[in-house]
């Protein structure tokens, strides 16, 4: 018996592969994690293509009964799908060493991710360094250990991918402490907010990692699907950038390559500054 982990892609339920959705039509048990990442189509459009049940595995379930899914499978196949491709979270390769620790057979079938599909924008992938996470900021807890892997990056003039933060099925605290259990609306964090907090974290730790005026980045939005969206320009000119429904991602650039630009061009912002600012202090 196996517990396959199944990458659906960036698109909707036909993004699957072809040995993917053979899997999920062979196994017992389907979950849908739905903690890391979503897709823009109900659930029930997924089981409809895939003529199977789905069970929902949201935050609670994959960080505190993980074991009922991995449980499942030292009888018969069972299946996790995960958006994307399933080893670009660590959520998963906990899920995966806790399955084989027990026993239990995994199998991976990959997937495109936005660890690939950000190189559309014409950014070489071999030029990214770190991945960093960006998360929402609260009034009493505004980390900045980004920060430090940004500034690594671009000391080595390579770029950076920033995943910003999604908050799905989250506990209304304030509830809680009157004995009601009520979870907050989703959240998905915006390129401008993260562009806003990224420059907070400038302001306040002041090493010159970026310059709001100069450094450039590209604002991503709803990879593989047909109404993505892409702009290009400095973080100052990204702020007022509407780049619609989630999810969207980051790259903050390092040393732009002129093939990487002409790529790039297409997608700046009408009338950027970039370029004259890149002219200049070539100079």
């Amino acid at each position: 018996m196996v517990l396959y982990l199944i990458g659906l892609g960036l698109g909707d339920e036909k993004d699957i592969t072809i040995r993917g959705l053979e899997t999920i039509k062979s196994c017992t048990h389907i979950f849908l994690e739905a903690y890391t990442s979503i897709l823009r189509i109900d659930k029930s459009k997924l089981e409809s293509y895939y003529q199977k049940p789905i069970t929902i595995a949201d935050r609670n379930f994959v960080e505190c009964d993980a074991d009922k899914i991995y449980a499942k499978a030292k009888e018969v196949d069972v299946a996790l799908l995960v958006v994307g491709d399933p080893v670009c979270a660590t959520t998963h390769g906990d899920i995966i060493v806790r399955a084989r620790d027990e026993g239990v057979k995994v199998e991976i079938i990959h997937n495109a991710s936005i660890m690939g599909a950000a190189g559309c924008c014409g950014l070489q992938l071999y030029n990214f360094g770190h991945t960093v996470s960006i998360p929402f900021f609260e009034e009493n807890w505004r980390p900045t250990s980004f920060y430090p892997k940004i500034k690594y990056n671009r000391g080595g003039g390579m770029h950076t991918l920033c995943l910003l933060d999604i908050k799905v099925k989250e506990p209304d605290f304030e509830a809680m402490t009157r004995g009601r259990t009520v979870y907050l609306p989703p959240r998905y964090m915006s390129v401008n907010t993260a562009l806003e907090q990224l420059l907070e974290v400038e302001a306040k730790l002041g090493e010159g990692v970026y310059d709001g005026a100069k450094t450039l980045c590209v604002g991503m939005a709803r990879l593989g699907q047909v109404d993505r969206c892409i702009v290009a320009g400095t973080m100052k000119e990204l702020l007022g950038v509407d780049f619609g429904e989630p999810l969207h991602s980051l790259v903050i650039c390092g040393e732009v390559h002129e093939m990487e630009m002409e790529f790039l061009k297409d997608f700046l912002v009408e009338g950027s500054t970039f370029l004259s600012c890149e002219e200049t202090s070539s100079k």
